[in-house]
């Protein structure tokens, strides 16, 4: 479907998975006085998954009625397919425009990052196919161990019975990236937080704008601007830092170090991961068997991280998940406790 407007092309999609560096990279686009950033809308999901391009296996209503009366539907109006994309284009296109205008003055650009769209790039590319995609990868394996350090208290087979991240990340943004249906900038977060400012240089130029200094030292900017470009993802290392740092490019290896429990769940997962995505994710699967060899099994295991509230809450999280069963009365209210901390984890 071709835009009606010219409104795409003032939208910068950042894809990623969680846990990538999106939040870092997010903040560096931020700062720069032509792009708003505002929180992590969700906005395109929910519609790529309504009955008729995707679906859902539950929900409050009946999800197989439901596509089956969405698919009937397009077919009944006039436009088929392109009138109902252009009905959906109609709604997020508000949204944006809305979100855009929020933003402070001189914003020429909305950003829009959500780890969640990188399952549903297809539809995504449908809609948008003029805005800009900017394609974030990291080290597979630095993805899910900061996935389960963050959020699971270190618990990989808690994590991965949660959420199987890599093995629904890793395929889709590979395939998005060979197929190539939209404009794409890539970048990986190591060659990113190792030249921060030829990456920022190079993103400018992607997206039509002059560089910008603040662009590198985020930090420089005003702490109300910044707040706009933490949205949901890192809650703790991006908000303590000004610029990027290579601290975290060891620490996947770091984690393993004395622990053959998590070498042995790293090789799983990666034995699950295809070695055309890998390499079209730029890690190919010699490189991180190579490093997955180098690990010392017998070494001495990290420090804990120092305690604080999140870590606490992340603490109390995977206790309840192993041991709170679903469908009882405490199943329950825990579920409605922590819904809004699993909006983190997709």
């Amino acid at each position: 479907m071709q835009s009606d407007s010219n409104f795409e092309q003032n939208l910068v999609f950042l894809i990623g998975p969680p846990r990538s560096g999106s939040t870092l990279l997010a903040r560096m686009l931020g700062a720069h006085g032509a792009i708003h950033a505002p929180e992590e809308p969700h906005l395109i999901t929910p519609l790529a998954h309504l009955g008729y391009y995707d679906g859902v296996d539950s929900a409050p209503y009946d999800p197989v009625i439901t596509r089956q009366a969405a698919r009937a539907l397009v077919a009944a109006l006039p436009g088929g397919d392109s009138a109902y994309l252009a009905a959906l284009r109609a709604y997020t296109d508000a949204i944006y425009r809305g979100l855009l205008a929020s933003g402070p003055g001189g914003a020429q650009l909305l950003l829009d990052k959500t780890p969640a769209y990188a399952l549903s790039l297809g539809f995504l590319a449908r809609l948008y196919p003029g805005a800009r995609y900017i394609v974030l990868t990291r080290h597979p394996l630095a993805v899910w161990s900061s996935y389960v350090d963050s959020f699971f208290d270190g618990d990989d087979r808690i994590a991965h019975g949660h959420n199987p991240l890599l093995e629904r990340y890793v395929p889709a943004i590979a395939r998005f990236l060979r197929e190539a249906p939209v404009e794409i900038h890539r970048v990986r977060y190591e060659a990113l937080v190792r030249d921060p400012e030829a990456h920022a240089r190079e993103l400018a130029r992607f997206l039509g704008i002059e560089f910008e200094p603040a662009m590198v030292d985020y930090g420089s900017v005003a702490e109300a601007r910044r707040e706009s470009t933490r949205g949901l993802g890192d809650p703790m290392t991006v908000a303590r830092e000004t610029r990027a740092t290579t601290r975290s490019l060891a620490k996947w290896a770091e984690a393993a170090t004395g622990r053959p429990d998590r070498v042995g769940m790293y090789r799983e997962i990666l034995a699950r991961l295809p070695d055309a995505d890998l390499e079209t994710w730029g890690y190919p699967r010699a490189e991180i068997e190579a490093a997955l060899d180098a690990i010392d099994l017998g070494g001495r295991r990290a420090p804990r991280p120092p305690l604080t509230r999140y870590t606490l809450e992340r603490k109390v999280l995977v206790a309840l998940r192993r041991h709170i069963r679903p469908g009882t009365r405490l199943g329950s209210l825990v579920r409605k406790a922590r819904d809004v901390c699993d909006v983190l984890l997709r």
